[in-house]
């Protein structure tokens, strides 16, 4: 079968893959990097089906442009089609307000909507010959791994974690031929959960104890509920503000993907919802605000650092990977943010915490290894050549995108 990324390969961002064969012509992921524009992966060919991994915008933010002009089919499981609607509505709507290029239409999304056929993990399909099977990627609700087998099995990774976390388990070996694999974390690796977790609440009682507010910019799908479920039993006035808040509603519309139901429905209840200016002012003497957008960039966050900014005993706690050119990566660099225009400096203190749902470096070598495939075809990752002294037992393939590639499937 001949392999050809369109984006993904040699960066975190705008995913995207084709494969052709078996007289089908495949797409795996159709993603965007939210960046300011947003960049888009190389156009896709006409194509009879897609699978998406999960609804992160790097992942799905372009599908619309595929599944809502042609005729295909799109595999995913019936969170991450809910979850994507959401994504990709918002990445019209933020389009609309900024004069962006408007990548597709509403009525895009509303076909393809029309176009899942929904898949849960351990569900397997066959096409022309290629059965299909959807495995748990770990990372968020309703992620998924895909095996593609025929003559031999390839597994697709999509992005994984392969510890498990408050929110979901882990992503579990497979063993199989040819495995493309996520590297997002090459050469990095994450402090121990538990001490980062400690340092964390030690970190929001301090503030709260001197009287100030700590402020958590949060991704709305997966850290958000993450960070819920880490405080659900701290007893503060605590608010949750954004399109977190539906994320979390979907969550717990298919509890099958949640690893402890009862205690993210626990986390909601503890939490009060920002729905208006009236109780937006509310949250602002609250304790703790948990409040979208990750990277600073977009969503109430900013109402938030704009009137917090000057409080030198409140707090901004970063919880999530801060792209080059964000507000958030700003900020860490040089201590402002750009709100409305101006650049402002901001005296709240300053902390970062490794939450990432991503495996690192050492976690992802491991997988490999059990999984024990001939081929790994590494993606997804800057700096994947720093896994090459850790492979040398493996054909390793470093696709460049646009370039083609054949693997017996």
């Amino acid at each position: 079968m001949k392999f050809r990324f369109l984006g993904g390969a040699d960066m975190v961002g705008r995913m995207g893959m084709t494969m052709e064969g078996d007289d089908m012509s495949l797409l795996v992921e159709y993603g965007l990097s939210p960046t300011k524009p947003p960049e888009f992966p190389l156009p896709a060919p006409k194509v009879d089906y897609v699978f998406l991994t999960h609804a992160h915008l790097d992942h799905c933010g372009m599908i619309p442009q595929v599944c809502g002009r042609n005729d295909c089919t799109l595999f995913t499981t019936p969170l991450s089609a809910e979850i994507g609607e959401l994504m990709m509505n918002d990445t019209l709507k933020i389009a609309k307000a900024e004069d962006y290029v408007q990548p597709y239409t509403s009525g895009d999304i509303e076909r393809t909507m029309r176009a899942v056929a929904a898949m849960t993990f351990n569900d397997t399909i066959s096409l022309n010959h290629v059965d299909v099977t959807m495995l748990d990627a770990g990372h968020i609700p309703g992620a998924a791994m895909f095996a593609f087998e025929k003559d031999v099995k390839t597994v697709y990774s999509g992005d994984i974690h392969t510890e498990s976390q408050r929110l979901v388990g882990a992503a579990k070996p497979e063993d199989c031929t040819n495995l493309f694999i996520e590297g997002t974390y090459g050469g990095r690796y994450h402090p121990s959960r538990k001490d980062t977790e400690q340092r964390f609440l030690a970190k929001i009682k301090e503030v709260v104890e001197r009287g100030g507010t700590v402020l958590i910019p949060c991704f709305a799908v997966g850290r958000t509920q993450e960070i819920m479920l880490l405080l659900k039993n701290l007893d503060y006035d605590m608010w949750v503000d954004g399109m977190g808040r539906a994320v979390t509603r979907l969550f717990l519309d298919y509890p099958e993907y949640i690893k402890d139901v009862k205690a993210l429905k626990s986390a909601k209840k503890r939490f009060n919802e920002v729905r208006n200016g009236v109780s937006r002012d509310s949250a602002r003497k609250g304790d703790i605000i948990v409040t979208t957008g990750g990277m600073l960039d977009g969503g109430p966050i900013l109402g938030y650092l704009k009137s917090l900014r000057n409080d030198p005993k409140s707090a901004i706690l970063l919880v999530g990977y801060q792209a080059e050119d964000t507000n958030g990566r700003m900020l860490l660099e040089n201590g402002c943010v750009n709100i409305d225009g101006e650049i402002c400096k901001v005296a709240c203190e300053l902390e970062r915490y490794d939450f990432s749902a991503h495996a690192d470096h050492g976690q992802i070598v491991r997988f490999i290894e059990k999984c024990d495939p001939d081929n790994v075809i590494m993606m997804h990752s800057e700096t994947r050549d720093l896994f090459l002294p850790d492979l040398e037992d493996y054909n390793v393939i470093l696709p460049s995108t646009g370039q083609e590639f054949h693997l017996e499937i």
